[in-house]
């Protein structure tokens, strides 16, 4: 570990000099060359602070080459170290993750590079939720992805993130938001053979977030479903959404209790469930203490 570190900053200082040496009078006709020669140097410094788990020095390192590739108009390579520099600063700094990966995401863009910056948006976001935990600018991060996907016709990709945003809104309370993303997404899904059974997932869980929100307008949107896709009918997930609609209008909350159970014998609930029916729940009860 401790020689990697040694060797590392030996190419530090060894880049330092190329970089002195091409500001001078004599280094100027040869500056391009010297310019690149530093960076290749950071390049390697970098790698070696990464086999030593020198996880800010690797980054800080990856930046210095990005910020020489720039000088040399070289743009993909000095995204292409912006990223690296992120993943390196992930292990160690996630803001300045976020801050590098968000200068690579320009760059790319600038050069129509789209598909590639919306994977970088991705990785952004999940950065936000899992270490900065900040799930609004997740949330923003996932739709920019899911515009660029878009306009490359990757709706697949797309779908993918809208998916997560929908998730992430319905957590929030933006249940509008998130019905109309479940809506779309099993509109489209509806219209691949691949993709058809999971349109009932996203009716289940949008008549689940209008459910949140009023129930008359959950009796229409359980008609529009089954209308739609007449396969949704036949589900169990249709056939709890019945059930708990039946149970919130008679404020029956053993009904309810037992549905939730009967349907968690046979398909696990997953957290993101299990809070969107507590929700329910408690709006039926009227106690916002219930558990």
């Amino acid at each position: 570990m401790a020689d990697n570190e040694e060797r590392a900053l030996k190419l530090i200082a060894e880049a330092e000099k190329k970089m002195r040496s091409s500001e001078g009078f004599f280094g100027m006709f040869s500056r391009s060359a010297k310019l690149e020669d530093a960076s290749e140097l950071y390049q390697r410094a970098a790698n070696m602070f990464k086999m030593a788990k020198k996880w800010s020095a690797a980054g800080n390192a990856f930046c210095e080459s990005a910020s020489i590739q720039l000088r040399l108009a070289s743009k993909h390579e000095a995204a292409s170290n912006f990223v690296d520099a992120g993943n390196c600063y992930k292990k160690s700094d996630p803001p300045e993750a976020v801050n590098c990966l968000h200068r690579a995401v320009e760059i790319f863009t600038d050069m129509g590079r789209f598909t590639i910056a919306a994977k970088h948006h991705i990785s952004i976001a999940e950065i936000y939720e899992s270490e900065v935990m900040d799930i609004e600018k997740a949330i923003s991060n996932y739709e920019q992805a899911a515009d660029y996907y878009r306009g490359e016709e990757s709706n697949s990709s797309a779908n993918k993130c809208l998916l997560k945003v929908a998730l992430y809104a319905a957590q929030l309370e933006q249940y509008p938001k998130a019905i109309e993303i479940y809506e779309q997404v099993a509109a489209t899904a509806m219209d691949s053979s691949l993709l058809k059974y999971s349109a009932k997932d996203y009716f289940f869980k949008a008549a689940l977030c209008h459910m949140c929100v009023d129930l008359l307008n959950a009796q229409h949107a359980i008609q529009k479903y089954e209308e739609m896709f007449p396969a949704f009918a036949d589900s169990r997930e249709y056939k709890l959404v019945k059930t708990l609609l039946a149970a919130a209008e008679e404020q029956n909350i053993d009904a309810y209790t037992d549905a939730v159970k009967d349907y968690d014998s046979i398909t696990r609930l997953d957290q993101w469930l299990t809070t969107i029916l507590l929700r329910i729940k408690k709006g039926i009860s009227g106690d916002p203490d219930l558990r």
